[in-house]
């Protein structure tokens, strides 16, 4: 659905809530009630109309743009189309990353060797995949949901484990701040449920804070990385030790 598509139902839903009637909004505007209804059906509103129906509805554009905002669809998965255009490109993944983590094209290209033209061409790239809505001025809208997770199977968890992950725990975790902790036993089935969502909501944590803390100043903020992972598992060589049946 196009922003211009989002903005009419949005606001047919608002008139509804609301109890208007087209013949009733149409009195309102001193036009005909058939005009009223051309307008909403063609989709073809001025901006001055827009803002008289704003009034009506006893609300301002802003708000108006906020609830189109919400009622956009949001991905949480992308296809493996989309994935493998994605990791087929280096820099690309790595502004779909960044556009993960809500940066500026500005941040972007103070951050890595990547020219202001490079990063807009990328970003373009992401606006044609659906993962995010480019904006005039170089912004945009992340299309991701919060939940927005990478195919388990997919082209780029494959590519984070094949490059990603020897470099990750190549570490030995003993810097300032930073933990590693491996923790193995056995709990009730219902219980891993409970403990994935609180691992969900320390990893929102985590990015919630990332965006708060995006307008200090470099010497005042440091790049971490939090990777979290449960699984029923048991390490491989252990396995093969295992009493049949257990």
């Amino acid at each position: 659905m196009s922003t211009t598509q989002a903005l009419i139902q949005v606001l047919k839903t608002e008139l509804k809530a609301a109890g208007w009637t087209y013949a009733a909004l149409a009195r309102e505007l001193g036009l005909a009630e058939s005009s009223v209804k051309r307008m909403f059906a063609r989709g073809d509103m001025p901006l001055a109309r827009i803002d008289a129906i704003c009034e009506v509805l006893k609300t301002d554009f802003t708000e108006l743009s906020r609830r189109v905002a919400a009622a956009q669809p949001e991905r949480h998965e992308l296809t493996l189309e989309q994935e493998r255009a994605v990791v087929a490109d280096r820099k690309l993944l790595l502004m779909a990353v960044c556009c993960q983590s809500q940066w500026t094209l500005e941040q972007v290209v103070a951050h890595y060797r990547l020219s202001e033209t490079e990063g807009i061409a990328l970003l373009a790239q992401l606006d044609r995949l659906g993962i995010i809505e480019l904006r005039p001025h170089n912004r945009y809208r992340l299309k991701l949901a919060k939940a927005f997770r990478w195919r388990p199977h997919g082209p780029v968890m494959a590519f984070f484990r094949e490059q990603v992950v020897g470099d990750f725990f190549g570490g030995g975790f003993d810097g300032e701040g930073e933990l590693l902790t491996l923790v193995h036993g056995q709990i009730r089935p219902a219980l891993v449920a409970s403990y994935n969502d609180r691992l969900q909501r320390l990893a929102q944590d985590f990015a919630q804070q990332h965006l708060a803390d995006q307008k200090l100043p470099p010497d005042q903020k440091q790049a971490c990385t939090l990777l979290i992972g449960l699984r029923s598992w048991l390490f491989g060589a252990f396995r093969e030790l295992r009493r049949s049946g257990v």
